[in-house]
């Protein structure tokens, strides 16, 4: 099978590709920028600006079925052109190439950021709305316009399927993303506060299998949720204090005063032309999308995620192995009371019970 996969030097994209490489696909690695997280894979790369219709289509000649994983992830609260583009131009862009050349198949990576935050007590389920575009955060309006444009295909004529990913972690995580590095300064030692709030996870792998699942055997104009577990910032923290072997972070800041301080560190990052380490928008994912079902993918795809508990033994391993932890510790060397660079212990389901709660810091608003 001819398949081409747009933004495979990434993340999803580079456990995506090993497994369409390993199952015997003839891959195309559409990509920009550094691609070391294909070395050694079997895969014609291709540098191509995502936002020209017409370079696209010419790679897209003779493809079976197209993964459109390129997109552009921003924590920042206020407009990001780049995201824009790149997140809605980008999906239209790619949906045409589609239509003209003939494309079998459309696998379009939308976010469950896409899907309106209300009722904030509601489930998340494929029927939900869509964010308008009054929505304030740039990423989730541009996901939500990048897949209205993929739908507008649909109606002309496209072949297309849409799956909605949670926040994604697991090995592969070359650059790192965002919520890798956020996981390797808990690890690190580097985290001394956790805020409050919590989101569901889901391991790359179970994405890429629910993606291949859904190429095979999705519906066409449908789109499906690919989630895995709800963890809180606070049981995330004592997890991967587990498997670095030292105390979690020990306090608990409230939300509030995170928002509080959410504008300064925006205006900071922005001063350096960098992502913020927290945002509003950050603070805002921790308190929306909390129950999400993916009983639609699970029915149709065959779609199940497999433990959290796996999912960080498994990512951690991988860093250890990629020398992420830290430089490789002689016999002398160590930071707190575990050796950088050394295998990660494992954790399980049960093990959270085992830590002392961390402390809640209480502010007066007065």
């Amino acid at each position: 099978m001819n398949t081409v996969v747009t933004g495979a030097n990434g993340m999803v994209g580079a456990n995506l590709v090993r497994m369409l490489v390993a199952r015997g696909d003839c891959v195309k690695a559409i990509t920009y920028g550094d691609t070391h997280s294909l070395d050694g894979l079997d895969v014609e790369r291709v540098e191509c600006n995502i936002l020209d219709t017409s370079a696209v289509g010419n790679q897209l000649r003779g493809a079976d079925t197209v993964y459109h994983l390129a997109s552009v992830i921003t924590l920042r609260s206020s407009r990001n052109a780049k995201a824009e583009r790149v997140n809605t131009e980008g999906a239209r862009a790619v949906a045409e190439a589609c239509l003209r050349r003939g494309v079998r198949r459309l696998v379009h990576f939308s976010s469950i950021h896409a899907f309106s935050p209300h009722p904030i007590n509601g489930t998340v389920v494929e029927t939900r709305p869509l964010c308008g575009d009054d929505h304030p955060f740039p990423y989730d309006r541009s996901k939500s316009r990048g897949q209205r444009a993929v739908l507008a295909a649909v109606r002309r004529g496209l072949d297309a399927v849409i799956i909605h990913p949670t926040g994604i972690l697991g090995p592969h995580d070359f650059a790192p993303s965002q919520a890798g590095r956020a996981l390797l300064d808990i690890y690190l030692g580097r985290t001394r506060v956790l805020v409050a709030g919590g989101f569901n996870w889901v391991d790359v792998r179970d994405v890429c299998s629910g993606t291949m699942a859904a190429a095979e055997r999705g519906m066409a104009g449908e789109n499906y949720i690919l989630s895995g577990h709800h963890v809180s910032v606070v049981d995330m923290g004592r997890a991967v204090a587990k498997l670095a072997g030292r105390r979690p972070p020990r306090f608990v800041v409230p939300q509030w005063v995170m928002r509080a301080a959410a504008p300064l560190v925006e205006g900071w990052a922005g001063l350096r032309d960098r992502e913020p380490r927290f945002s509003t928008f950050t603070l805002h994912t921790l308190a929306h999308h909390q129950v999400v079902s993916h009983e639609k993918a699970a029915r149709i795809l065959g779609y199940t995620p497999r433990p959290f508990s796996e999912t960080l033994g498994d990512t951690f391993e991988w860093y250890a192995t990629m020398g992420m932890l830290g430089k490789k510790a002689s016999s002398s060397e160590s930071v707190g009371d575990f050796r950088l660079g050394k295998v990660p212990q494992r954790v399980k389901e049960g093990d959270f019970q085992h830590f002392k709660a961390p402390v809640a810091v209480r502010f007066s608003r007065d």
